[in-house]
């Protein structure tokens, strides 16, 4: 395309779910309501492991991270959202685009390591139990932590150079509710053959690596839990386990399903309900999963809130 037929993008729209007046009262409190939810469970989850000292392992300083990841990755979307809905608008800055792409990389790519840290974790506690403390030791829970930011980090800054140096024609209109990377990749008038390559080579690896270690580890977990000779200790590792399987296995399967396969379908709604399910409903599942099954979530959650409540 020439330059003539190209202009100086300041702006993009995005469509959301519905142009009629009518929706957009019930879609304001529909996700109003799934991003207090979304807030105040992770943050209790935060506050609980914070303010019990029982709850200070490696498994509970991931799970309390991954609170905090969910938390940020709801918070880089839905506020804006919201916001256009009560102002009328679907307008959102060229910047602002690119800064709310930036960061809901940075947090989806933190989900995605943190599973796979919190699987080695299980795995090292169910096959290795003896050695789980002089394994999994303070130094080694941060360094992977810290490993997880800077590969965040530098995938997300990585993808948003490679579009800065794309030009944008007339058509700014995103069909989603936040800017998501494949959806302005179609919008560019530029050749986006690099940028695609490294969606998916990116998403690919991320995917493959992760997913074929949790495999690994769960394959390993399942021959130790089989080889427990009590029913309750059967019972207690696979609860444990259990929560885990339900994040990924909710977590990955919308995450490929919008970008493994969003060059080979035309249909902005479904690519749209993928996005909602891995970047609003995961995030807020994830504290009544990890808490609901988990006895001593419970029982640090119980004790906060009456702490909370005596205090007042």
């Amino acid at each position: 395309m020439g330059p003539g037929n190209q202009t100086c993008v300041s702006e993009f729209f995005l469509l959301g779910f519905s142009e009629k007046s009518e929706h957009q009262l019930p879609l304001f409190g529909l996700f109003l309501g799934m991003y207090i939810v979304t807030l105040f469970g992770n943050l209790l989850i935060m506050l609980a492991i914070g303010s019990d000292s029982h709850l200070h392992t490696p498994m509970y300083f991931f799970l309390s991270n991954l609170s905090l990841v969910d938390l940020c990755l709801v918070s880089t979307t839905i506020p804006k959202m919201l916001a256009n809905i009560l102002i009328h608008s679907k307008a959102i800055s060229y910047a602002g685009c690119l800064t709310q792409m930036y960061f809901f990389l940075i947090f989806a790519c933190m989900d995605n390591f943190l599973l796979s840290v919190m699987a080695y974790d299980r795995f090292v506690a169910i096959c290795h139990p003896l050695r789980y403390v002089a394994i999994m030791n303070p130094q080694l829970c941060g360094l992977l932590v810290l490993i997880s930011w800077a590969l965040s980090l530098l995938i997300s800054l990585l993808h948003n150079l490679m579009v800065m140096h794309l030009s944008f024609c007339k058509d700014h209109e995103i069909p989603n509710f936040f800017c998501d990377l494949t959806q302005i990749l179609k919008l560019s008038c530029s050749e986006t053959l690099t940028n695609n390559i490294l969606v998916y080579f990116t998403t690919g690896l991320l995917g493959i690596v992760s997913v074929t270690g949790i495999l690994t580890s769960y394959t390993q977990i399942c021959s130790s839990i089989l080889k427990i000779p009590s029913a309750g200790g059967k019972y207690k590792a696979f609860i444990t386990c259990g929560s885990h399987l339900c994040v990924v296995s909710l977590f990955y399967s919308t995450v490929f399903g919008v970008y493994m396969t969003s060059s080979a379908t035309h249909s902005s709604w479904k690519s749209m309900v993928a996005s909602v399910m891995y970047a609003v409903v995961t995030p807020m599942l994830n504290p009544f999963i990890y808490s609901l099954r988990n006895k001593d979530i419970k029982d640090a959650l119980k004790k906060f809130i009456s702490r909370s409540s005596s205090s007042q």
